[in-house]
Parts: C-alpha cells; sequence; structure tokens
C-alpha cells in the first residue's frame, strides 16, 4: 500500500467519523428528514419539493431497519466521496501529495461537515456538482467522449435528486462558450450524450406535467415566504464562510485558471463560478445552494499552490497552508453543529448571533438556530399523540391531521401504532387514504394558530372534543404545538377532507 493510498484512506474514514460525532444525542431528526424518511412509503417519479431520488434512499434506510445509524450513513457518505472525487481532480492535475492533502483538509474541514449531518438531497447535490465538473475537466483533459455519456448520466441522477444542479449548467454553458473549448458543441455525441440525460429524467419529467409543474408553485412560495428575506450581501458573505479555510486555495485557483499556462485548457471554470454565482444572486438563492461550486476549485487552487511552494523559502509555507483550515474550524466547532445543549446556547449566544446562526428563514433572532430547533420536539410529539390515541376507547377509524409536514413525518417515524399521520401540508395533501369514515380525530396544531378556534370550528362536528396536551419544551421549533382529540364523529369528514384537498390543489 503506497503512501498515497494510506493518506487517501486516514481522510475517508475521519470525514467519515466525524459526521456522527458531531451529533449530539439530545437532539432528534431535523423536519425535513421526516419527510424524506416517509417518501420511502409513497414512491412516485416525483413529490411537490423535490424529485424521486431521495425516496428510493429512504427506501433502501427502510429495508435497512429505518435505524439513525443508516439515516445519517449516506450523508456522510457522500461528504466522504466528494473528497474522493477532488482527491482523484487533483491527480488528474497532476498534483504530488503536497496538493492532495491541502484539498482534502480544505474540503474536510468545511461547510460540509455541518451539510453531510442532515438527511436531506444537499449532500448529495454537493457530490452530483463536483462529480460532473470533475467529468468535465477529464473530457477536456482526454477529448474521449465516454466522458461525454458519463457526465449525462451524472446530470440526470443529479437532477433527479435536486433541481438544484441545473444551475451548473447555467454557468458552464456560456463559459465554454467564451473560450476555445467551444468546439465541444460540434461533437455530435454531446448531443447524443444529451438525449441520454433526458431519457434518464424523462419519467419526473412527465410526473411534473401530470401533477400541473408543482415545482414552479414551489418555487413561488418559496420565494413569497424565504428568499424575500434573502440579502444578496448576505449570500457573498455567506460564501466568504463556507470554505473560510481554502479561502486563499480558491482565491488562487482563480488566478491560476486566468493566468496559469497549464490551466489554459480549463480556463473555462473561472468564467463558470462567475456566471453562477450571478445566477445565484439574480435569483436571490439561498447560500448554501452554491455550496457545490467550491470543491472542485479547491483541487486546482491546490495543484496551482503546490507549484509556487516548491522551491526556496515558499515551501515553509506548505504545512501553514495545510494547518489553516484546521485551525479556522476550532471556533466554527463551537457554534456551527448541534452538539452543544440547548441551554449552552442560550447561555452563550453571542457566539452564536455573531454569525447570523440565530436568524431564522423569518429574518428574526430565535433562543437556537432555526435547524437546531427543528430538531427538537419531534419525540415529545409522537409519544404524546399515542398516548392520545392510545387513550380513545375506540381506536379504530381515527385520522391523525397535523398542520405541518414535519409533524406528519415525526409521528409516522416514531409510532409503533397503526396510525398514519398526514397534512394538507407538502407531500402529505397526496396520501390521505379515503376509502375509511373516519369515527375520531387527532388534531395536531402549530402554537399561534389559534387553540381555541380550532376547537370551536370542529368540535360540533364529534360528540366529545378535549385539548389532550402541546409540546412542552420551549426550545422547539414546535413549542406550544397543541394536540386535540375529537371523538364519535356525526359526519363523514370525508367530504372536508375532500374540499380542503381540492382547495390546496386548484391553489397550486
Amino acid at each position: 500500500m503506497t503512501k498515497k493510498t494510506i493518506v487517501l484512506i486516514g481522510f475517508l474514514g475521519l470525514k467519515f467519523l466525524l459526521q456522527f460525532l458531531l451529533l449530539s444525542p439530545e437532539y432528534d431528526l431535523q423536519r425535513d428528514e421526516y419527510l424524506h424518511l416517509d417518501q420511502a412509503n409513497h414512491l412516485a417519479w416525483g413529490y411537490l419539493s423535490i424529485p424521486p431520488f431521495t425516496s428510493w434512499t429512504s427506501y433502501i434506510i427502510q429495508l435497512l431497519g429505518n435505524s439513525i445509524f443508516w439515516i445519517k450513513f449516506f450523508p456522510a457518505a457522500y461528504g466522504t466521496l466528494t473528497i474522493y472525487i477532488v482527491w482523484k481532480s487533483i491527480e488528474e492535475l497532476n498534483g504530488n501529495l503536497f496538493a492532495l492533502i491541502l484539498g482534502s483538509t480544505g474540503v474536510l474541514f468545511s461547510a460540509l461537515l455541518r451539510l453531510n449531518t442532515l438527511y436531506q438531497p444537499n449532500s448529495f447535490d454537493v457530490l452530483s456538482w463536483t462529480a460532473l465538473y470533475f467529468v468535465v475537466l477529464r473530457y477536456f483533459k482526454e477529448e474521449n467522449t465516454k466522458w461525454l455519456f458519463i457526465g449525462a448520466c451524472i446530470f440526470a441522477v443529479g437532477f433527479l435528486n435536486k433541481y438544484n444542479i441545473v444551475f451548473l449548467l447555467i454557468g458552464l454553458i456560456p463559459a465554454i462558450l467564451l473560450t476555445k473549448q467551444r468546439k465541444i458543441f460540434a461533437q455530435p455525441k454531446l448531443y447524443l450524450a444529451a438525449f441520454l440525460a433526458l431519457i434518464i429524467i424523462l419519467p419526473n419529467l412527465f410526473w411534473q406535467f401530470n401533477n400541473h409543474f408543482p415545482v414552479f408553485h414551489h418555487l413561488k412560495i418559496l420565494a413569497e415566504t424565504q428568499l424575500v428575506n434573502v440579502n444578496r450581501m448576505d449570500f457573498l458573505r455567506s460564501q466568504l464562510l463556507f470554505f473560510v479555510g481554502s479561502l486563499l486555495v480558491i482565491i488562487s485557483s482563480m488566478y491560476a485558471l486566468l493566468l496559469y499556462k497549464p490551466f489554459d485548457p480549463y480556463r473555462f471554470f473561472f468564467w463558470s463560478m462567475l456566471f453562477t454565482l450571478a445566477v445565484f444572486m439574480y435569483f436571490k438563492a439561498k447560500d448554501y445552494y452554491a455550496i457545490g461550486i467550491y470543491p472542485i476549485y479547491i483541487a486546482f487552487g491546490s495543484v496551482y499552490l503546490e507549484k509556487m511552494f516548491k522551491n526556496g523559502w515558499k515551501k515553509y509555507l506548505q504545512p501553514v497552508f495545510v494547518a489553516i483550515p484546521l485551525l479556522l474550524f476550532i471556533p466554527i466547532f463551537n457554534v456551527a453543529f448541534p452538539n452543544k445543549s440547548p441551554e449552552y446556547i442560550c447561555q452563550h449566544e453571542e457566539n452564536y448571533k455573531k454569525f447570523g446562526l440565530l436568524r431564522w428563514e423569518d429574518g428574526k433572532d430565535h433562543l437556537l438556530p432555526q435547524d437546531f430547533a427543528d430538531m427538537l420536539g419531534w419525540k415529545e410529539l409522537a409519544i404524546k399523540v399515542d398516548s392520545v390515541y392510545l387513550g380513545l376507547s375506540d381506536k379504530s377509524y381515527t385520522l391523525v391531521l397535523c398542520d405541518n409536514y414535519g409533524q406528519a413525518g415525526a409521528i409516522n417515524y416514531y409510532t409503533n401504532l397503526k396510525i398514519r399521520a398526514v397534512s394538507f401540508n407538502a407531500d402529505y395533501i397526496n396520501w390521505f387514504d379515503l376509502t375509511k369514515k373516519y369515527k375520531n380525530l387527532i388534531r395536531v396544531k402549530e402554537q399561534g394558530d389559534g387553540a381555541n378556534e380550532e376547537l370551536k370550528i370542529t368540535a360540533p362536528f364529534f360528540q366529545s372534543a378535549v385539548l389532550a396536551d402541546s409540546i412542552k419544551n420551549k426550545y422547539a421549533r414546535e413549542f406550544g404545538t397543541t394536540i386535540f382529540s375529537f371523538t364519535g364523529a356525526k359526519i363523514d369528514i370525508r367530504d372536508r377532507i375532500k374540499n380542503e384537498i381540492d382547495e390546496k390543489k386548484n391553489y397550486h
């Protein structure tokens, strides 16, 4: 086994292990994770907010037992593979061991450690971007058309994971057109490869068509409720933080791509970054959408700095540049991961506030970072809903109706009872079982939506109405969420459900 192989295995092993060590067991899963896991029970070629790839992974996780280990295994594996592809990119650019260590360290101690703790499409999205950039690099190095077809498959799978990868092409195509590499567009096999990608993604496009393109409605709602709070300067500031330990490496890559002779065939990468960031800024995208851009530039920068630090006094800068990502990671380690108790965070709120971590999507500061607050209260909710269900004298034909997908997903993940929670929110709107004539209703209502109003509106349709319990964890985003128990339905509530579903779908 060579020295390089040993070092590579060390980096991959450390990356994978860290993803588990950075999570404190007092936190539950994050709300999005529950929805993604529940998609395994409703396999389809598309969903209201994401394409189908995550549901396939969720199905595999379910077959493996649905344990926390396997839920966290996949994003950890995707992050580990991202480091591996950066390593291979450096090798393709003829980088030596220093460049390999520098690049791997930069990717390891970065925002990817945070991203890869969550079971969301984002980890595979970054892997897809990095892999596709790598394939583009290989094609222009070798001009072997097999890379066009490999690239088409990577793009297609990346598209079936998250539509965000389209922005890679939006930035890359005009960048290539600006350089002599534009001759690729005269290559007939490029269009055969594009056709292959289209064939792979076609089932999802048909699903979107048959469901009236819900992705556009999702983007509209996202723009109105979240992206409206995005500040373009904040977006740029965040880009500096994602790979702050490798910032000099990324800047060096941009200089090298523009002026370093051996990188002439890859000059389009310089323009590609600028175009992609410009498009993200124009659409006021969330800052983390752009994370997939940077790993390949760390590869270019590492190789360039290896050549610059090869001789003389500059070689003493090598350990300095390797140490920077680790040293800058230490203060980030203390605030960016759910490895501190909620009480600790509240006692040291200034440490979090200065990084803007307490600001949520609503543009306001809260007790905990939003993702952390989204990891609390779910198990409590599920236990209390189970308790209400077990307290019913007649448990048959009971509907559990929630306000949001996090509530429904968490209940379905934790319960061992024969209940399936639903909601008029997100994909759950398509998952109602309307073949049953429900006798009872367990209603999970968000705080602030009017508990008295819920009783007033719904109670007349049942023989009994009780405010059964609520979420007591003040640190949870779901703090105050109320659980109602309505028993003995006087009418067939399916009619009201159908009307509500129709209203939501017509609005969509």
